[in-house]
Protein backbone atom coordinates (compact mmCIF):
# COMPACT_ATOMS: atom_id res chain seq x y z
CA UNK A 1 0.00 0.00 0.00
CA UNK A 2 0.96 3.43 -0.92
CA UNK A 3 1.71 6.27 1.69
CA UNK A 4 0.74 9.37 1.28
CA UNK A 5 2.59 12.24 3.54
CA UNK A 6 1.17 15.36 4.43
CA UNK A 7 3.45 18.76 5.53
CA UNK A 8 2.76 21.13 8.15
CA UNK A 9 1.71 23.31 5.18
CA UNK A 10 -0.87 21.11 3.86
CA UNK A 11 -1.79 21.19 7.87
CA UNK A 12 -2.68 24.36 8.42
CA UNK A 13 -3.84 24.95 4.76
CA UNK A 14 -6.36 22.68 5.93
CA UNK A 15 -7.50 23.84 9.13
CA UNK A 16 -7.59 27.61 7.40
CA UNK A 17 -10.08 25.67 5.19
CA UNK A 18 -12.05 24.00 7.84
CA UNK A 19 -12.27 27.31 9.64
CA UNK A 20 -13.26 29.29 6.72
CA UNK A 21 -15.98 26.32 6.06
CA UNK A 22 -17.57 27.31 9.50
CA UNK A 23 -17.65 30.71 8.97
CA UNK A 24 -18.93 30.85 5.56
CA UNK A 25 -22.03 28.22 7.23
CA UNK A 26 -22.55 30.83 9.87
CA UNK A 27 -22.01 28.31 12.72
CA UNK A 28 -18.74 28.60 15.16
CA UNK A 29 -18.41 25.92 18.25
CA UNK A 30 -18.43 26.62 22.12
CA UNK A 31 -16.31 23.85 22.03
CA UNK A 32 -13.59 21.44 20.06
CA UNK A 33 -12.91 18.41 21.09
CA UNK A 34 -9.71 16.67 20.07
CA UNK A 35 -9.61 13.18 19.68
CA UNK A 36 -6.85 10.99 20.98
CA UNK A 37 -4.52 10.58 19.08
CA UNK A 38 -4.46 11.93 15.44
CA UNK A 39 -7.17 15.19 16.39
CA UNK A 40 -5.39 16.40 19.04
CA UNK A 41 -2.93 18.69 16.93
CA UNK A 42 -5.63 19.86 14.35
CA UNK A 43 -7.97 20.67 17.71
CA UNK A 44 -4.86 22.20 19.47
CA UNK A 45 -4.48 24.30 16.08
CA UNK A 46 -7.60 24.80 15.26
CA UNK A 47 -8.36 26.36 19.26
CA UNK A 48 -5.89 28.35 19.35
CA UNK A 49 -6.35 30.42 15.91
CA UNK A 50 -10.28 30.86 16.85
CA UNK A 51 -9.72 31.22 20.53
CA UNK A 52 -12.15 28.77 21.49
CA UNK A 53 -12.04 26.64 24.47
CA UNK A 54 -10.72 22.65 23.61
CA UNK A 55 -10.74 19.37 25.31
CA UNK A 56 -10.04 15.76 24.36
CA UNK A 57 -12.04 12.73 23.91
CA UNK A 58 -9.87 9.75 24.42
CA UNK A 59 -11.40 6.86 21.42
CA UNK A 60 -8.90 5.34 20.20
CA UNK A 61 -10.02 1.80 18.49
CA UNK A 62 -6.31 0.70 17.16
CA UNK A 63 -3.15 2.03 18.83
CA UNK A 64 -4.41 0.51 22.21
CA UNK A 65 -2.99 -1.43 25.08
CA UNK A 66 -3.44 -4.19 27.39
CA UNK A 67 -6.37 -3.05 29.55
CA UNK A 68 -7.20 0.10 27.52
CA UNK A 69 -10.79 1.11 27.53
CA UNK A 70 -12.77 3.29 25.19
CA UNK A 71 -13.16 6.83 27.08
CA UNK A 72 -17.29 7.49 27.56
CA UNK A 73 -17.76 11.33 28.26
CA UNK A 74 -21.25 12.14 28.68
CA UNK A 75 -20.16 15.68 29.67
CA UNK A 76 -20.13 16.37 26.39
CA UNK A 77 -23.40 14.74 25.38
CA UNK A 78 -24.99 16.20 27.94
CA UNK A 79 -23.88 20.00 26.79
CA UNK A 80 -24.77 18.93 23.36
CA UNK A 81 -28.77 18.17 24.63
CA UNK A 82 -28.60 21.57 26.10
CA UNK A 83 -27.48 23.34 22.17
CA UNK A 84 -24.12 24.43 23.03
CA UNK A 85 -22.14 23.62 19.80
CA UNK A 86 -19.28 20.89 19.32
CA UNK A 87 -17.01 20.19 16.90
CA UNK A 88 -15.38 17.36 17.34
CA UNK A 89 -12.23 17.22 15.81
CA UNK A 90 -10.10 14.31 13.83
CA UNK A 91 -7.18 13.70 11.67
CA UNK A 92 -8.91 11.66 9.08
CA UNK A 93 -12.32 10.45 8.74
CA UNK A 94 -10.89 6.86 8.01
CA UNK A 95 -13.78 3.85 8.03
CA UNK A 96 -16.24 6.48 10.64
CA UNK A 97 -15.71 4.00 13.26
CA UNK A 98 -14.20 6.04 15.85
CA UNK A 99 -17.03 8.91 15.07
CA UNK A 100 -19.63 5.95 14.78
CA UNK A 101 -18.84 4.82 18.29
CA UNK A 102 -18.59 8.42 19.58
CA UNK A 103 -22.29 8.75 18.46
CA UNK A 104 -23.65 5.51 19.70
CA UNK A 105 -21.97 6.30 23.60
CA UNK A 106 -23.55 10.17 23.12
CA UNK A 107 -26.82 9.20 21.93
CA UNK A 108 -27.27 6.84 25.55
CA UNK A 109 -27.38 10.18 27.18
CA UNK A 110 -30.29 11.36 25.54
CA UNK A 111 -32.99 9.37 26.22
CA UNK A 112 -36.13 9.83 25.07
CA UNK A 113 -34.49 12.26 22.07
CA UNK A 114 -34.12 12.29 18.34
CA UNK A 115 -30.65 11.39 19.01
CA UNK A 116 -29.58 12.37 15.08
CA UNK A 117 -31.58 15.69 15.17
CA UNK A 118 -29.41 16.52 18.91
CA UNK A 119 -26.37 15.49 16.74
CA UNK A 120 -27.24 17.10 13.19
CA UNK A 121 -28.37 20.51 15.00
CA UNK A 122 -25.42 21.12 17.60
CA UNK A 123 -23.16 18.94 17.08
CA UNK A 124 -20.38 19.17 13.72
CA UNK A 125 -17.40 17.26 12.71
CA UNK A 126 -14.07 18.32 11.16
CA UNK A 127 -11.45 15.93 10.20
CA UNK A 128 -8.73 17.31 7.55
CA UNK A 129 -8.63 14.54 5.41
CA UNK A 130 -12.31 12.35 4.62
CA UNK A 131 -12.31 8.77 2.97
CA UNK A 132 -15.47 9.27 1.30
CA UNK A 133 -15.47 5.70 1.26
CA UNK A 134 -16.26 5.92 4.86
CA UNK A 135 -19.76 4.39 6.57
CA UNK A 136 -19.75 8.47 8.29
CA UNK A 137 -20.68 11.25 7.07
CA UNK A 138 -18.72 14.31 8.88
CA UNK A 139 -19.51 18.12 7.89
CA UNK A 140 -15.93 19.85 7.46
CA UNK A 141 -12.73 18.54 5.31
CA UNK A 142 -9.90 20.08 3.11
CA UNK A 143 -9.15 17.22 1.44
CA UNK A 144 -11.23 14.12 0.16
CA UNK A 145 -9.77 10.71 -0.92
CA UNK A 146 -11.23 7.17 -1.31
CA UNK A 147 -9.29 4.77 -0.26
CA UNK A 148 -11.17 2.02 -1.69
CA UNK A 149 -9.97 3.43 -5.43
CA UNK A 150 -6.61 4.99 -4.62
CA UNK A 151 -5.56 2.45 -1.16
CA UNK A 152 -3.26 4.93 0.82
CA UNK A 153 -1.88 5.23 4.21
CA UNK A 154 -1.97 8.78 5.38
CA UNK A 155 0.54 9.83 7.05
CA UNK A 156 0.49 13.66 9.18
CA UNK A 157 3.74 15.00 10.16
CA UNK A 158 3.08 14.49 14.04
CA UNK A 159 3.22 10.80 13.10
CA UNK A 160 7.29 10.95 11.41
Amino acid sequence: MNKNYYSWQQVDNAINNIILQMFNDNWKPEVIIGLTRGGLTPAVKLSNLTGIPMHTLDVRLRDTFNGYEVESNQKFAKQAIKNHNILIVDDINDTGETLDWIYNDWKKAWPGKDPKAIWNNVIRVACLIDNTASDFDIDYSAIEINKIETPQWVVFPWEE
